[in-house]
């Protein structure tokens, strides 16, 4: 088979699960069945099933790839429709993203450390909060693995957006820019996802603090490494 024919058929999988995963979040709404989480299932078990490889997956899965850019730059047009009350919140946006930076860190280290992780994986779960390209930069920097780190940033992503909401609940947080920041500092992209179902000011907020939470990880990491190890 052709690599044309394994990228229709990987691509035209993917939808498929992905379709499915919406309808069922849709049939039976659950943070818990979020469809990034349940079709990224579907298509782990799939592969390991049939003993198809990560590579030959991905001889399509990188056509997939090609849209996150966009994504994530539509991601500007809810910025642009609340930028008077996003302007109105900077203070308190900045504040508490870098709070959650530094939280971030803290608590990766913290974590891996006390499970007696090998120091090179701690430096691999150390930028778990932030997307993948700079979490992994700052891996590697670090000396850890960034392959692996960016495993850590979809676990990280994908918990944050499925738990979110009940984590939210039971410390009765209902502002708008506390849920915000909250999703864009501990779970990026997919997080930031997750906020827009919530509506577009909480999606903006998000988005910003996705942002900041990378600029400020990128700059505090070296230097709380360095206390902490």
């Amino acid at each position: 088979m052709n690599d044309i024919m394994i990228a229709l058929i990987v691509i035209i999988g993917t939808v498929i699960a992905y379709l499915f995963s919406r309808w069922l979040y849709k049939r039976v709404y659950t943070p818990l069945l979020l469809p990034v989480a349940v079709s990224t299932f579907i298509i782990v078990i799939f592969l390991i099933v049939t003993n198809i490889s990560y590579d030959t997956y991905m001889i399509g899965g990188e056509w997939i790839n090609c849209f996150l850019g966009p994504a994530v730059v539509a991601l500007a047009y809810p910025l642009y429709q609340n930028k008077d009350v996003l302007k109105e919140l900077a203070f308190p946006m900045l504040v508490g993203t870098f709070i959650g930076a530094v939280v971030g860190i803290v608590s990766g280290v913290w974590l891996a450390k006390l499970v007696r992780f090998e120091e090179e994986l701690v430096f691999s779960i150390t930028p778990k909060s932030v997307t993948t390209p700079v979490a992994m930069d700052i891996s590697e920097s670090l000396g850890g693995i960034d392959t692996l780190s960016a495993v850590f940033v979809m676990v990280a992503g994908i918990a944050g957006a499925m738990f979110g909401t009940y984590v939210f609940k039971w410390f009765g947080l209902k502002e708008t820019i506390g849920r915000g920041v909250g999703y864009g500092s501990a779970s990026h992209a997919i997080g930031t996802s997750k906020a827009l179902e919530n509506g577009q000011l909480e999606g903006s907020i998000s988005t910003i603090a996705m942002i900041l939470s990378a600029v400020f990880v990128s700059i505090i990491t070296p230097y709380l490494i360095h206390f902490m190890m």
